[in-house]
């Protein structure tokens, strides 16, 4: 259970005015969490863990596409 309220607070904490090497942390936490989680789902099977693991992703697709950037055009 201590892992389950360790997601969802690092799900609700705020990610504005991050540094680059802060994103790779919170990046780097994310994947952590939601490979963690995994495992508790696996055994339990519980939908509500999987809601976490959605919601948790999300939030790292967000992070990892701003540590990415824009592309440059193409001309």
């Amino acid at each position: 259970m201590e892992l389950i309220n360790e997601a969802i607070e690092f799900e609700n904490a705020k990610m504005s005015n991050m540094s680059t090497s802060d994103r790779v942390v919170a990046s780097r936490e994310a994947k952590r969490l939601i490979l963690a989680l995994n495992e508790i789902y696996k055994k339990s099977k519980d939908t509500s863990v999987m809601d976490i693991m959605k919601r948790l992703t999300e939030k790292k697709k967000k992070i990892e596409k701003r540590l990415k950037g824009r592309p440059e055009p193409a001309f």
